[in-house]
């Protein structure tokens, strides 16, 4: 069962999506929210695998939620967990529920750890597939806003320090972050680069933990921002 949060401080627009996502069997709204001091709250009384969040909210808003989970999850990482606790230490995974005029947000939301975003107007099995798809451990790429997104990137010159952060990878590695970029699968890597699609996961894991970038959806957002792809490239 995918344990669900839902954070949106229209009821109407909560009461409508848990309707839609419990039409699923495998996935269980445990709570909503209604702002982000909430959503915290209920993060850490729930330890949902998923929490739909919503950008725009009163109070405390989505990117200061994000931005909150980020430094837990840096905290975390300089200790050592327990091993029957290490699985909750990764904490939940954030798709971001938005609208095409909030494009600036929805990029600093990708950098500051969201695994994905969905339009508000998704189609119900499209909602649905996106929690099971980030549930799963997979970046959730909603094309129409991917567009709108990288337009954003390539309308910013990239800064010399920027280009550097990629100084760590090896010529294959960054290679591969650029079929990332271009958004492939590791089996279409693997056939581009003449790999086994388990060799392209390896190369994939060994980026991501370089950089690190949570999934890849980071590594997307690395790519543009680095220049490492531009759009049409």
């Amino acid at each position: 069962m995918i344990r669900v949060l839902l954070v949106d401080d229209q009821p109407l627009v909560r009461t409508g999506v848990r309707a839609l996502l419990e039409r699923d069997g495998g996935i269980e709204v445990v709570a909503e929210s209604g702002n982000g001091r909430e959503a915290l709250a209920d993060i850490d009384g729930y330890r949902p695998d998923v929490v739909l969040l919503d950008l725009q909210m009163p109070a405390v808003d989505g990117l200061a939620v994000l931005r909150e989970l980020g430094r837990r999850q840096v905290d975390r990482s300089t200790r050592a967990p327990e091993p029957e606790h290490a699985a909750a230490s990764v904490g939940p995974r954030v798709v971001v529920l938005t609208t095409f005029g909030e494009d600036d947000n929805v990029f600093t939301a990708l950098r500051l750890g969201a695994s994905g975003f969905l339009l508000k107007d998704a189609e119900p099995a499209e909602l649905r597939a996106a929690v099971r798809t980030v549930a799963a451990g997979e970046a959730l790429l909603s094309p129409a806003v991917t567009r709108r997104v990288i337009e954003r990137v390539a309308d910013t010159s990239v800064p010399p320090e920027a280009a550097r952060r990629l100084d760590v990878l090896t010529a294959r590695e960054r290679d591969v972050l650029a079929l990332v970029g271009r958004g492939l699968s590791n089996q279409e890597i693997g056939a581009e680069l003449h790999l086994s699609p388990a060799t392209a996961r390896t190369h994939v894991g060994r980026v991501l933990s370089k950089l690190g970038a949570r999934d890849r959806v980071g590594l997307v957002v690395i790519a543009y921002e680095t220049g490492l792809v531009s759009p049409g490239g």
